[in-house]
């Protein structure tokens, strides 16, 4: 696929996508969410593609949705779509809800500002580093609308329901400082160590781990934060170790760690997933 709006390049087992509307701040159009989608699912079904790099183009990640549509940037019937109250989806909580379900890990690379639409998007991802220089806003209060892109799911889960509300009630812009502090991002980094940084805990996914294990422990870790109970946990893991532990994976694993050498994992999400897997039903929208 050709795109217009984003960039996709894969090498040495990591594809790496970027928001590529640079004099523009990689605002968020329908094109870009259309492209975004398309790049996350064509990566997480090429087992060539063991991690994927999310960044921006220029001196933001995304500053959100591009509002040159003035204030009918969010009116969906004055822009002439067929939908309803009803029947209306949030493009970007479709977004982020393919992400949820992926099999690879995604790492977010904020090397800029990283406001609405720009910062919900990456609460789905694995690891989100942050340039210095980025500064991040949940600003849906300060344009008249509410959190979106399941935003209000995620990110009570990752800095605590207390710092949520701060952020998305007062729709405040903060520094990169603020969001490591609150866990928001892991690292912060400067802005030309951001991208290698990236790419060192993409390679070392890529050249240690199994792609099935790293895949179905993404899974376990995501879908267990919904479970009511341990015992959800228990139950899953006890079949996921039963079907692991008999794999060529599993012994490929204790081998290399007894000859003391680099694993050499042959095991594919593509074709070698467990017959359990997924082992949730799709949530329909209704």
């Amino acid at each position: 696929m050709a795109y217009t709006e984003i960039k996709y390049e894969v090498s040495e087992g990591v594809a790496t996508i970027t928001l590529n509307r640079p004099e523009k701040m990689n605002a968020y159009t329908l094109v870009m969410d259309s492209e975004l989608r398309e790049a996350l699912t064509r990566a997480d079904a090429d087992d060539d593609v063991r991690v994927v790099v999310v960044t921006g183009a220029g001196s933001a990640f995304c500053a959100g949705a591009d509002l040159s549509l003035a204030s009918d940037a969010f009116d969906h019937r004055a822009r002439g779509l067929d939908e309803t109250l009803e029947t209306h989806r949030d493009r970007g909580g479709i977004t982020t809800l393919t992400i949820y379900d992926m099999k690879k890990p995604v790492i977010a690379a904020i090397n800029g500002a990283a406001a609405g639409i720009g910062i919900t998007m990456t609460l789905p991802m694995d690891i989100r580093l942050a340039s210095e220089r980025a500064r991040i806003g949940f600003v849906f209060t300060r344009r008249g609308i509410v959190p979106e892109a399941c935003s209000s799911w995620f990110l009570p889960r990752i800095v605590g329901i207390g710092k949520a509300s701060e952020w998305m009630l007062t729709g405040r812009v903060f520094t990169a400082e603020e969001a490591l502090a609150h866990g928001l991002v892991s690292e912060l980094l400067a802005p030309d160590a951001l991208m290698p940084r990236a790419r060192q805990i993409a390679a070392d996914i890529v050249r240690n781990t199994s792609a099935i294990s790293v895949a179905l422990a993404r899974q376990l870790l995501w879908k267990m934060l919904g479970a009511d109970h341990p015992m959800e946990a228990h139950r899953l893991e006890s079949k996921c170790m039963f079907w692991t532990g008999s794999r060529a994976d599993a012994r490929e694993g204790i081998l290399s760690f007894l000859e003391k050498r680099p694993p050499r994992f042959t095991m594919k999400p593509g074709p070698d997933m467990p017959d359990f897997y997924p082992w949730w039903a799709d949530r329909p929208f209704r």
